[in-house]
């Protein structure tokens, strides 16, 4: 029997810790691995010598304090605010709706899923523009102030002359960083909530009718008491399998449009060790720090 369930609202502080926690570890996964392959560029002498630079001692041991600590504190930033996003546009937008069959999730009604979702993202984007929008700013109008100046100006009327190019004038470049403060702040959020709906449709379309035929994402949820639940466990192999399926398809989509055909495999074998890698660590770690929790209805 099929059970639709709605995420109306995550728990912070278990989502937050979790996901720093296995963000922390995935980013010292891959400092070992970096260290491994500088190691063995730099025994194999695969790379020419730079000097007196040991990548070894130089890079590599160096990303394991910082890769793991970057991304422990930067995941707690994004999930913290990202969940307190979501909790905020649940009752505007709806929640993301789950069709359960026992752990199985057996389909994503596609709109919830792409609208809150695509939201979210362009509230990011619009935060990103904003702090792009006032490093670049400033800059604009130093080079237009700078433009103005009778030397600058002097000499952009000479290679005006020998050139016959038209150079920006100082109104044009503080024009120029209006137009791309307006593009950061406004045309970025909108882009991002487009492309992200269409994307997560994409998605939710290729999970519900072609990859649930082969596996699904299994969640094993426990109530708790009233709609509040805690995500018990992950199922590791037939989750990372769905969620790499769904990829290497949205890989084939993205190849085909920047002309990489063979994006989909690296897609399909990157997803399944990082959708994995994921699963294990939850597992391992909810025992002993918490597990997340939701309002489920």
């Amino acid at each position: 029997m099929v059970d639709v369930k709605e995420i109306k609202s995550f728990k912070l502080a278990p989502f937050t810790k979790m996901s720093a926690a296995i963000y922390g570890i995935l980013g010292l996964i891959a400092a070992i691995v970096m260290l491994i392959t500088l190691s063995i560029v730099q025994v194999t002498g695969v790379l020419p010598q730079l000097g007196q630079f040991n990548l070894v001692t130089g890079l590599g041991i160096p990303l394991i304090v910082l890769l793991p600590i970057g991304a422990f504190f930067s995941t707690i930033v994004v999930s913290f605010f990202s969940v307190m996003l979501y909790n905020a546009l649940v009752p505007r937008l709806g929640g993301v709706k789950l069709e359960l069959e026992g752990n199985g999730v057996e389909k994503i009604p596609v709109v919830s899923f792409s609208l809150i979702l695509s939201a979210i993202g362009a509230i990011w984007a619009f935060i990103v523009g904003l702090v792009l929008a006032a490093v670049f700013s400033p800059l604009f109008s130093f080079i237009s102030a700078i433009s103005t100046m009778p030397a600058a100006a002097n000499i952009t009327a000479n290679i005006t002359n020998v050139s016959g190019a038209t150079m920006p004038t100082g109104a044009g470049v503080g024009t120029a960083g209006v137009l791309v403060s307006l593009l950061l702040i406004i045309g970025l959020p909108i882009m991002a909530f487009v492309f992200g709906f269409i994307w997560n449709a994409l998605f939710a379309l290729f999970y519900n009718y072609i990859v649930t035929r082969v596996a699904k994402i299994q969640l094993e949820f426990s109530q708790i008491t009233g709609s509040l639940h805690e995500l018990k466990q992950i199922p590791v192999l037939p989750t990372a399998l769905a969620v790499a399926i769904v990829y290497a398809l949205l890989g084939v989509i993205s190849g085909i449009i920047s002309g990489n055909y063979g994006e989909f495999i690296s897609d399909f074998i990157i997803y399944f060790i990082e959708t994995a890698l994921i699963a294990l660590l939850y597992n391992y770690l909810a025992p002993k720090i918490g597990s997340i929790k939701l309002n489920l209805e």
